[in-house]
């Protein structure tokens, strides 16, 4: 069906495929409970109702990744999992803090109501800052050492940093009024500090990684290559100038700022996958390495190949039918 080494590429662009998505997803939602405003409860159950039908679904591309990880690169699994351990733990427990915040403040008594919701924040800010340090230790290729830590400590503002900027941009498409007023300059000061971030991993990742900084410099990868921070600078802009502009009479353009930080999102995607590439461990193992055996991976392609649609059009059915501008909070 493919050749052994068409497979593990397969295998590496659905996992790739399932952390973009993710990222992008989740990003939003994580970047909604980071923004939460703990003095305004209208406008918390307003920015609760806004993500309430999609939040528990887009872990579902996390799940994913890690699964596609496991099966079809154990060997990578078993090192990346040891070298970040703790800030997975971590985040797990992020992740665990969101769920339970998110249905007990349903539950409980107007009067507890304001705890689960700082639940609820805490949650978002440790889940994104694990997944920004665990994005900055990869990029260090796991090393030990003061600057691999204040790396990825930086990391952890950008990406957190950027699940905001896009959660400040859902906020503007699915709302309206002051709180859409409000959310139109948290994703301006967003933007600005994720464009900070951004330079900043340009700046180190040819500088700590050599085959890194080969394929930056070499043509034709470093013609493609170097065109994505240009892109993102020139969207970031870009979007900067819609937010100024917003909002528009009719709520038109209302979409657009969620648009372009979609787009910046899969640009930095893009040069990380462009960098490292074929290293599935940087500088370690590539993944035709670290890929399970030929034929365990033809069998278990057949299963991706039906789950991967069915999510996919799952995802789209939600988002379909819930469309439109937030109502009011409601429980049932």
């Amino acid at each position: 069906m493919f050749a052994d080494a068409t497979l593990a590429t397969i295998f590496v662009g659905l996992m790739g495929l399932s952390v973009l998505i993710y990222a992008v997803l989740d990003g939003y939602d994580l970047g909604v409970g980071i923004l939460l405003p703990l003095e305004n409860e209208n406008q918390k159950d307003q920015m609760i109702a806004s993500i309430g039908p999609f939040w528990d679904a887009n872990e579902t591309w996390l799940v994913l990744a890690v699964g596609l990880l496991l099966i079809a690169f154990p060997t990578a699994h078993s090192i990346i999992l040891k070298a970040l351990y703790l800030p997975a733990s971590i985040m797990l427990i992020g992740l665990i803090l969101r769920g339970v915040a998110f249905d007990f403040r349903a539950k409980v008594k107007q009067t507890r109501k304001a705890t689960w919701d700082k639940v609820f924040k805490a949650g978002s800010l440790i889940t994104s800052c694990c997944q920004g340090f665990m994005l900055g230790m990869y990029v260090m290729g796991f090393e030990h050492s003061l600057a691999a830590y204040l790396f990825s400590f930086l990391s952890a503002i950008g990406v957190t940093m950027g699940y905001a900027m896009i959660g400040s941009a859902w906020l503007i498409l699915k709302t309206s009024g002051e709180l859409q007023l409000r959310a139109i300059g948290w994703a301006r000061w967003c933007g600005r500090l994720a464009f900070v971030g951004i330079i900043g991993v340009c700046i180190v990742n040819p500088l700590i990684n050599d085959f890194v900084l080969e394929r930056w410099t070499q043509m034709p990868t470093a013609f493609f290559i170097s065109a994505i921070p240009a892109l993102c600078f020139i969207l970031l802009v870009l979007n900067d100038r819609v937010l100024n502009t917003l909002p528009l009479p009719q709520d038109k353009g209302c979409w657009l700022p969620f648009m372009l930080t979609v787009i910046i999102f899969i640009c930095c995607f893009a040069g990380l996958a462009l960098s490292f590439f074929p290293w599935v461990v940087p500088g370690q193992l590539t993944i035709w390495q670290a890929a399970s055996a030929p034929d365990s991976l033809r069998f278990i392609l057949w299963g991706a190949l039906i789950v991967i649609p069915c999510i996919l059009a799952y995802t789209i059915f939600s988002y379909r039918i819930f469309w439109g501008k937030v109502e009011d909070l409601r429980y049932y």
